[in-house]
């Protein structure tokens, strides 16, 4: 069953240690945004996922993001968020991961939940892939042998 979260107010959520973050909802405009991104648009076709999904993850947390709580300065002093600030911050990896976990693949589920319940093609091995390697000669029948 698809449920449907019609709640369109922002969310905080902790990311680590102190940091908290203001988020928009995660909406199909601002997925479809952040695919645009340049950072994300422009980069070469055998750039690893790794880049890649980093990229995609700070175009989406400059989109989103409208506050923070918890970071600040290298002297300690609160800092409003900015592009830079924002990319710094999800350098971190343990910041990346839980943004990834608590707003990305949240925002995804939706997704794998649509995709769970699609028919499969028709034919008895139409949607599996085949695992086994063929035969190397034809098997002997029960009654042959």
């Amino acid at each position: 069953m698809l449920r449907l979260d019609l709640h369109r107010e922002p969310v905080w959520l902790d990311l680590a240690a102190g940091v908290r973050v203001c988020l928009a909802p995660l909406t199909t405009a601002l997925m479809v945004s952040a695919r645009n991104d340049p950072a994300v648009h422009e980069m070469p076709d055998d750039a690893p996922d790794e880049d890649r999904a980093l990229a995609y993850a700070k175009a989406i947390a400059r989109r989103a993001l409208l506050g923070w709580e918890g970071v600040g300065d290298a002297d300690g002093e609160p800092v409003d968020p900015t592009f830079d600030g924002i990319d710094a911050l999800l350098d971190l990896y343990p910041v990346f991961e839980a943004f990834q976990l608590k707003y990305v693949n949240k925002g995804l589920l939706l997704d794998a939940e649509k995709n769970g319940s699609q028919p499969s093609p028709n034919g008895t091995s139409a949607a599996g892939k085949d695992t086994a390697t063929p035969a190397r000669r034809r098997a002997k029948s029960a009654r042959a042998a």
